[in-house]
């Protein structure tokens, strides 16, 4: 059973930085792709980030230029957010496809005060 355990987030002033850790059960090289979504309330779930195997990256444009994916050698995909806006304050996912099969994290809370 693939598990997907995310960390990381707080409560941060805007213009301020949080670097969120997704940490899974097996190599992080074992997904085919490995991405971060956000939740904020009362709307649906929104991609952000997500990164291949191979290392390319995509992002949505709403987060361009201030979020960036990077990940260990062993189990670990991180998203870096810099200059956080309180329009970025949701529940941030880790979502990750081996084979066909998708898998989520629980989530991390993300707050950004004005």
């Amino acid at each position: 059973q693939v598990q997907l355990v995310e960390s990381g987030g707080g409560l941060v002033q805007t213009g301020g930085s949080l670097r969120l850790s997704c940490t899974a059960s097996g190599s992080i090289f074992n997904f085919k792709v490995v991405a971060w979504y956000r939740q904020a309330p009362g709307k649906e779930r929104e991609f952000i980030a997500s990164m291949t195997a191979g290392g390319s990256t995509d992002y949505a444009s709403s987060v361009e230029g201030r979020f960036s994916m990077s990940k260990n050698l062993r189990n670990t995909a991180y998203l870096q957010m810099t200059n956080l806006k309180p329009e970025d304050t949701a529940v941030y996912y880790c979502n990750a496809f081996q084979g066909t099969a998708g898998y989520w994290g629980q989530g991390t809370q993300v707050t950004v005060k004005s």
